[in-house]
């Protein structure tokens, strides 16, 4: 049971990532370039922070390190170049999409147990993400959007992968955040200069979702993920649109459908076939 409101609240923290986002850059306080490079380096001046008072130093060395920073780098920024163009619906579909099978693929490389329940599961939660994020109008989609979204997910879906070899999930956590900013600071001057002057909201939420939600929420994710199969923290991942809706509703007005409602309980209902074990 502690697992599993670990994981839920990880997933909680990924949502408020959206919704941070989405507040910062809908009301044209930041834009996308600029919200990325202060998200990761206040999530690295906070996971610093937090290494040196917890565990007395940092440690940027271990397994994986080279492969969960450059994923930590494609994702971040294939996020914010996405958004650029593409709808926040349409962007998680492809996010959340590329995320599942990248970390299924992960777990047949692995040679990974994957009961036909989890398949069934993971086939009934992605049914009902598409339907819950499909635009109702014509849909125009930017090829070049779409590829950084979906390289995007690649990258958060291999940044998952690897935090299953984490030993200590805070100082893993901080090093891919602390050696990840430097060349961060590169990309962002090296990507075209946003048209959006940056104002103090506007650095305020990229902060916040930079110690917070990003930081401590991956320092969470990484302390479960050694825990979960990589099919398993795949499925689980597709509840973050639900919980980003519903966060909408509560800190943004939006409306909500009979379509979110069926939708959500829909893909809960698949992740609930994939992830709880039968009993007997």
């Amino acid at each position: 049971m502690r697992l599993v409101l670990l994981t839920a609240l990880t997933m909680v923290a990924f949502a408020a990532n959206s919704i941070l986002n989405r507040m910062a850059l809908a009301g044209g306080h930041i834009g996308a370039s600029d919200f990325g490079t202060i998200r990761l380096f206040a999530g690295a001046v906070m996971l610093a922070a937090l290494c040196l008072v917890l565990r007395r130093g940092l440690r940027l060395g271990g397994p994986a390190r080279i492969v969960g920073v450059l994923a930590l780098l494609v994702y971040i920024y294939g996020f914010s170049l996405a958004y650029g163009a593409l709808d926040a619906g349409l962007g998680a579909l492809i996010l959340f999409g590329t995320v599942q099978i990248t970390m299924f693929a992960g777990g047949l490389l692995s040679r990974e147990a994957m009961p036909a329940r989890r398949w069934l599961g993971a086939a009934l939660a992605l049914s009902g993400l598409v339907w819950l994020l499909w635009p109702t109008g014509p849909v125009q989609v930017s090829v070049r959007h779409g590829l950084f979204m979906a390289a995007a997910g690649v990258g958060w879906g291999i940044y998952s992968l690897a935090g299953r070899k984490a030993d200590d999930a805070l100082q893993a956590t901080a090093a891919n955040f602390i050696l990840a900013s430097p060349v961060g600071v590169v990309i962002g001057l090296a990507l075209p200069v946003d048209a959006v002057e940056i104002a103090l909201p506007g650095v305020a939420l990229a902060i916040l979702s930079g110690a917070v939600t990003s930081g401590m929420g991956y320092a969470l994710w990484y302390s479960v993920l050694p825990r979960l199969d990589a099919s398993v923290a795949a499925v689980a991942q597709l509840t973050v649109p639900v919980i980003a809706i519903l966060g909408g509703m509560l800190f943004l007005g939006e409306v909500l459908e009979a379509k979110t409602v069926l939708a959500s309980a829909l893909v809960l209902g698949g992740v609930a076939v994939s992830v709880l074990r039968r009993r007997g």
